[in-house]
């Protein structure tokens, strides 16, 4: 998510080192390392099954104006512009393209005031969303609908990106208008510390594909698939999604990751409230400028919103292999990764966790975990057993952090215990339940 704030950081970029240092300058260094959580939901109507437009009095601009009553203020690209986000203090509530309803998060020291914001939210959204004749559900890709009915949402971004991207690869419509994940968001300390963080995070992202898929159904059908939200993304655009090369290789570091970067193609440039699509990597852009203006370090900002590696950095680390699920499990995904990255011991347990496995050998780790979850098979066994590990060194992690965290992966522990990813509670609802009001009344928040 992005909200396109104002572009503030207007200095041209001299070289690579500079790019390395926005990087360098995110550290922290000291103070409590922080969390914060995003959680997108997938909004009904109460009486139907079809994707809700952003116009109209139950429209999604009407949902957002509802959080006034909360004390949200509203964000506009421009005064004549629609409403496209809501903000109070840090919580931001914002729009995808297809009218994906986001949370994005406060930062706190743990994962249970993460939780108990989610938790608020969801409260709150669900008043607003009543007196709309609406509903949230937590599923991770739209179980119903043809993609070329959907709606769009007014944001100017998404109108280039519609554009840019929807040339990049086949299911890129597929992931901005039908997907809903659930993010963590975690600080690192120096360069060193990240590099741990990030290849960890890349390690054990199957394991997050496996326990969070929660996406078996499209257009009404089974797709062969447990998460096919993550499924998508392997034909969103090979030049920024996925694994770059460095993250699985052992080579991962500052300069590798704005290396991979300055490859990308870019998306959108703005320059004057217009929204423009050169036909450039950031690396050419940043040689040869485009229409005789260089590049620009809020240009590189925008830039890094644009990536969708498994892992990301920008000012954060950002995990992304998990489907959007329920709050309970939304606040698991905040503890496990709290106890697995923040405690130094449950890290180098999580980094040796999984068998050694080439560049290749992992992406196809990836892609069965997309297909099977937890039964998909590794070594002698199956990834319910390298999950069980992974929540066993995530609780003790955070009991050596302290703080009331460990009790928010009972429903992770549970799940890895019985092999049973969400996306298999899902399928079988949908053998009971065929009526798609009724399907998705079991999955509301």
């Amino acid at each position: 998510m992005s909200l396109d704030a104002k572009q503030t950081e207007q200095e041209p970029i001299h070289d690579k080192a500079e790019l390395v240092s926005l990087l360098r300058e995110a550290e922290r260094p000291k103070g409590p390392l922080l969390l914060g959580l995003e959680h997108e939901r997938l909004m009904f109507p109460k009486s139907g099954f079809s994707p809700v437009p952003y116009e109209g009095p139950q429209g999604i601009g009407a949902l957002l104006e509802g959080f006034k009553a909360f004390g949200f203020e509203e964000i506009r690209e421009a005064p004549d512009r629609p409403v496209i986000a809501m903000k109070r203090g840090v919580e931001t509530l914002s729009l995808e393209p297809g009218g994906q309803f986001e949370l994005s998060g406060s930062p706190f020291q743990t994962a249970r005031e993460a939780h108990d914001e989610n938790l608020r939210h969801v409260r709150e959204l669900g008043k607003v969303a009543d007196t709309l004749g609406l509903r949230a559900v937590a599923l991770g890709y739209r179980p119903f609908f043809a993609l070329a009915q959907m709606p769009w949402m007014p944001k100017s971004r998404y109108g280039v990106m519609r554009e840019t991207l929807g040339t990049r690869g086949t299911h890129a419509f597929d992931m901005m208008l039908m997907t809903a994940t659930g993010q963590v968001s975690l600080d690192w300390r120096d360069e060193a510390d990240c590099v741990r963080k990030v290849t960890a995070a890349v390690k054990i992202s199957p394991l997050l594909v496996a326990l969070f898929a929660n996406s078996p159904l499209a257009q009404g059908k089974k797709t062969g698939f447990l998460s096919y939200r993550s499924r998508v993304w392997n034909d969103v655009d090979p030049a920024r999604c996925g694994y770059p090369e460095a993250m699985l290789d052992g080579s991962f570091s500052y300069a590798a990751y704005v290396e991979w970067a300055l490859d990308a193609p870019l998306l959108f440039l703005r320059r004057r409230g217009d929204y423009l699509a050169p036909k450039l990597t950031f690396r050419q852009f940043m040689k040869a400028g485009f229409e005789g203006q260089s590049a620009l370090h809020s240009d590189w900002v925008d830039h890094l919103s644009t990536l969708f590696p498994e892992v990301r950095l920008k000012k954060i680390v950002e995990i992304r292999a998990a489907d959007a699920n329920s709050a309970e499990l939304t606040g698991a995904l905040g503890a496990l990764m709290r106890g697995v990255l923040y405690d130094g011991r449950a890290l180098d347990d999580a980094t040796r966790l999984l068998p050694e496995l080439k560049p290749a050998e992992h992406r196809e780790l990836h892609f069965a975990a997309q297909r099977e979850g937890l039964s998909a098979r590794l070594g002698g066994g199956v990834l319910a057993d390298y999950a069980t590990e992974l929540v066993r060194l995530a609780a003790q992690g955070l009991k050596r952090l302290g703080g009331d965290d460990a009790p928010l992966l009972d429903p992770l522990e549970e799940l890895a215990a019985e092999r049973r990813s969400p996306a298999l509670d899902v399928l079988e609802h949908f053998e009971k339940e065929k009526r798609p009001e009724a399907f998705l009344r079991r999955f509301e928040l």
